[in-house]
């Protein structure tokens, strides 16, 4: 590890330290935007007669075989839900075994043709997605792609995936998004998550050698070598698309499995048509498989003879003889309120919540219930205990979502926006209203609809809701006067999630920047004056809290990039955010999460609870 790692791992502790020492050990909540199950299954090459790996699974994903066929590779969060490490286990189920044991995620393991070997993603040390090679005979582990000279320019992506080895052991093929700007998407709709370009890069085991096999323009991904070694093969998708890949509208997207000849960089499409077609494999030297992700076809296809099973698996892998093939589903059944977490910190346990939680200061918990932001645009306020007990609806309606509720100082009323959010607020009004935090579903309207109100933080004095406006060219943060309901601008950027500081002389906020495209957290007066920009990272940054005692800010981050490739994920809007801490100047940034998923929204639950 880097001096500059070791100082900042210090520096961390010592901050986290401060905010846990007051008193007992403390829980935050956050929502993890990912599958709540994921459980490998072997089969026959063409997916039938399907059986589960384990008898009894754990959180398994991105398997791969030996070079023998006799072992399978894995990775496994068995060891906390978040907590990414690499295990091997016989086909038959038997001998499993931990490769890894670090904190990090370590993540898609390929071995070497000699089976000695494995080259894996890791976020080990510098907190982006490197490719590391792990001996399997002493456990030892070095960066392939950690030298200066491989990272890419400050402020652009830098992560490495998807390795495979070449059949003589000499060539490592990876995808890479290094040096492609963090910037929204445009497809379907404009929007602040960011789209992925990736190419496909080789380079020796030993780190000499890089060369870049595809040129920028569109993303390229998952290699494999071909069973001479001459070609690569791998998935291609308009760099547009990405983001539309990894949501519900991955039926919209169409890609081809593509191969090029590693001497002459010549290439060949071996698929045509609709469909989202990602991560092939040469089963021969002119039969490719693959997986057609999405789309009335969705299920394993071959480039001859007849498609295999249709379906929803993910992330497939044949045996090398081609005989077998093992693979994922995932199920995305919501996790339930307050399910334990893997905590990288500890002295803070880490429990699942619905999104949007908010403490009342008596410490109830007030939550918008979802279940899964990627498929469902209605959304509930329910109120509940901390620890997620005696939970009570107490407003619903059908026609829209209610989000982000925040309570009134005496904790008799719910504040909230009620309507369309995120890509619907374009097409849909949004209000505010407040309800009755008893259940007895009395509800009051604070604005009319237009323009699109919502996301409200209310004052501690109980006097004001502060709040963001959107559409025909009304922007920013407004603060509505409870006693008589006049409103002030307070700004009038692209600015949203405000949230007043426990003692209400500072407010916390979102703005989108215009030179950058990103979102940062900004501070301000409740009168919208000595406004401060406490991030500059590339990557938005937001969903921010304040823990109780006022002395840090949580928020989500995306500045340490994609940890996979984008088209590979499934329901995840930002599958590169993770959960960062800073003092309320916005000193000591560190991150609190390292998981593969989009974690957001973060809550330290208060000592009243």
């Amino acid at each position: 590890m880097k001096m500059r790692d070791v100082v900042l791992s210090l520096a961390f502790v010592c901050a986290v330290a401060q905010l846990l020492s007051a008193g007992p050990k403390q829980t935050m909540l956050m929502n993890r935007l990912g599958p709540s199950q994921m459980t490998l299954y072997i089969a026959n090459a063409d997916g039938s007669g399907e059986r589960p790996l384990f008898a009894i699974s754990g959180f398994d994903y991105n398997p791969s075989f030996s070079p023998d066929g006799k072992w399978i590779a894995f990775t496994s969060e068995r060891n906390g839900s978040g907590e990414a490490d690499l295990y091997r286990v016989h086909v038959d189920g038997s001998g499993l075994e931990r490769l890894t044991d670090d904190p990090a995620l370590d993540d898609q393991a390929a071995f070497s043709p000699d089976g000695n070997q494995i080259a894996f993603v890791s976020t080990r040390g510098a907190h982006n997605a490197s490719i590391w090679i792990l001996d399997l005979k002493t456990r030892r582990v070095r960066n392939l792609t950690g030298a200066p000279t491989l990272q890419a320019a400050a402020g652009k992506m830098n992560g490495f995936f998807r390795p495979s080895w070449s059949p003589d052991g000499q060539w490592i093929a990876f995808s890479s998004d290094r040096n492609f700007d963090f910037m929204p998407h445009v497809y379907p709709d404009p929007a602040w998550e960011h789209p992925q370009e990736l190419s496909i890069y080789v380079i020796h085991p030993d780190g000499s050698e890089l060369r870049r096999l595809t040129p920028a323009g569109v993303s390229d991904g998952s290699p494999k070598w071909s069973p001479d070694g001459k070609r690569i093969v791998f998935y291609e998708v308009p760099t547009a698309q990405t983001f539309a890949a990894r949501v519900y509208e991955q039926a919209m997207v169409t890609s081809q499995i593509v191969s090029v000849d590693v001497a002459t960089d010549a290439k060949v499409e071996e698929t045509s048509g609709p469909g989202l077609k990602v991560q092939p494999q040469y089963l021969s030297a002119d039969r490719i498989a693959y997986l057609i992700k999405a789309g009335p076809n969705a299920g394993l296809a071959f480039t001859k003879g007849a498609p295999g099973v249709k379906g929803s698996l993910r992330n497939p892998a044949w045996s090398p003889d081609g005989e077998q093939v093992v693979y994922e589903k995932v199920d995305f059944t919501a996790r339930p309120q307050n399910q334990v977490l893997y905590s990288w910190e500890p002295d803070m346990d880490v429990q699942y919540t619905d999104v949007f939680p908010r403490f009342s200061r008596d410490g109830r918990l007030a939550i918008s219930d979802i279940k899964n932001l990627a498929t469902v645009a209605t959304a509930s306020i329910s109120v509940m205990n901390a620890d997620g007990s005696n939970k009570k609806v107490v407003f619903s309606d059908k026609e829209g979502a209610a989000f982000v509720p925040t309570w009134s100082p005496d904790g008799q009323w719910i504040a909230f926006g009620f309507g369309g959010f995120f890509g619907a607020r374009r097409t849909q009004p949004a209000k505010l209203m407040m309800v009755r935090a008893d259940g007895s579903q009395e509800s009051k309207d604070l604005t009319k609809g237009l323009p699109n109100s919502g996301f409200p933080t209310w004052s501690p004095d109980g006097k004001r809701i502060v709040y963001r406006v959107w559409g025909d060219g009304d922007y920013g943060l407004r603060e509505m006067n409870l006693a008589d309901g006049s409103v002030k601008t307070l700004t009038s950027e692209l600015d949203n999630f405000p949230a007043f500081s426990p003692s209400g002389d500072v407010i916390t906020f979102t703005r989108r920047s215009a030179k950058t495209d990103d979102y940062d957290i900004f501070t301000m007066r409740p009168d919208g004056t000595h406004i401060k920009q406490l991030t500059t990272a590339p990557g938005n940054d937001s969903h921010s809290s304040w823990s109780p005692d006022g002395k840090y800010i949580l928020w989500s981050s995306a500045r340490y990039g994609f940890k996979d490739e984008a088209p590979l994920y499934d329901n995840s809007f930002q599958p590169f955010a993770q959960i960062f801490i800073m003092r309320a100047d916005g000193s000591d940034q560190h991150a609190l999460t390292y998981s593969r998923w989009e974690d957001s929204m973060p809550a330290i639950v208060p000592p009243a609870a």
